[in-house]
This record gives C-alpha cells, structure tokens and sequence, in this order.
C-alpha cells in the first residue's frame, strides 16, 4: 500500500523544501569533515561551502513560518550535524574566510591590503547610508570586510573590528536572506563599523612595527 506525505501541490512542495533543506545539511556536513581531514583544497572548499550558504540562506528564508528553527528541523529528523549546523547558522562563512591562512607573510601588511579594508569599511556603511538592509544585501559586504580583515596577520586576534563582524555575520546568518535589519539594529551596525573603522585606521602607523 502506497502511502502518500501529501494531500495537495502545496503539501507537496512543502516536503520537497524539507527534502532540500535536509539535503543541503547532510552535504554541509559531509564538506566540513572533508575540509578538517584534508581531503579536499582550500580553493576546491570555499566556492562550494559559498554555494551551500546560498542556497541555506534563500530555503530558509522560504521556509521561515513553517521552519522557525533549523536547530529544531535537525532535532525533529535526527540529524547529528554540528559541523553543519556551525557552518551555516553560527558561522555564515566558509572556514577559509572565518580563519584565512596568514600564507602571504609580509605581504599581508602591504598598502593594498590596508586599501582594501578601507575599500570594504566604507562600502559596507555605505550600503547602510542607502538604506539597504536585507540580509542577502548586509551579509556579503560584511563577509568580504571579515575576510579582508582576516588577511592582515599583524592585527590582533582580539581586534574589535573582527569580533564585531564575527557577530553580526553570526547573527544575519540566523536569518532569511529578505530579512531586513530594524532600524535600531541598523544603526547599531553603522555606530559599530564606524567604530571600528577608527580603530582600524589608529592602528595602520603601528602596523610596521
């Protein structure tokens, strides 16, 4: 006897996001313990993780009212993904971007390097000063500011610009990507990307030292 999930084409395409969302935590899981074991390249890893955070983002932001917690979904079809779950909810970057490689050396000082973050810096509060606060508007600039960040070694590993980035990508990454920021939420970002602009800037006479 056949037994069918659904009763109508909406019951139907609800499964089937279900499907999709379990889909792409399985495979999220799957790419992080390949990446921890060495298995694949840091270059074969990031574009695919990016696809992966894609494609979260946009499902649940589609699913949202009926899959208010994605801790829950995995509760509810025993899906033992902590890796997964870091990568696409707490993180929201690639582990190549949370923790980029110092490989450059010095070069990671050079003027192109600070003029990048400067470059990020600014398009990131501009983005606010247009009133662009979706998510999938606020994350990638903050992400592209991170992992620029992240190339200048001689920062310090507690260096407030970082965390506060950290944080805020954590916290849009628990959201659907048309979310928009309140406007309490999207001054606090502004007042804290300024903040730590000046102290980005401070540090830049320190940075040959």
């Amino acid at each position: 006897m056949e037994v069918k999930l659904w009763n109508d084409k909406r019951d139907r395409e609800m499964y089937d996001n279900f499907a999709d969302l379990y889909a792409i935590i399985k495979t999220t899981e799957k790419l992080e313990k390949a990446y921890v074991r060495d298995l694949i390249s840091s270059a074969e890893y990031e574009p695919e993780c990016l696809k992966l955070l894609a494609q979260f983002k946009t499902l649940t932001s589609t699913l949202k009212v009926i899959v208010p917690s994605v801790d829950r979904f995995m509760d509810t079809y025993k899906m033992d993904c902590p890796a997964a779950l870091n990568r696409l909810v707490t993180s929201g970057v690639p582990a190549t971007v949370e923790h980029r490689q110092a490989s450059a050396g010095a070069n990671n000082t050079s003027a192109a390097t600070v003029a990048e973050c400067v470059q990020y810096f600014i398009t990131a509060m501009d983005t606010l000063k247009l009133n662009m606060y979706a998510v999938d508007q606020v994350h990638p600039v903050l992400a592209d500011l991170l992992a620029s960040l992240n190339k200048l070694s001689i920062l310090p590993p507690d260096f407030e610009g970082r965390v506060k980035m950290k944080e805020w990508i954590a916290r849009l990454s628990k959201m659907g990507a048309a979310d928009e920021l309140t406007e309490q939420q999207s001054r606090q970002l502004h007042f804290d990307l300024e903040s730590s602009y000046n102290l980005f800037m401070a540090a830049l006479p320190n940075l040959g030292s």
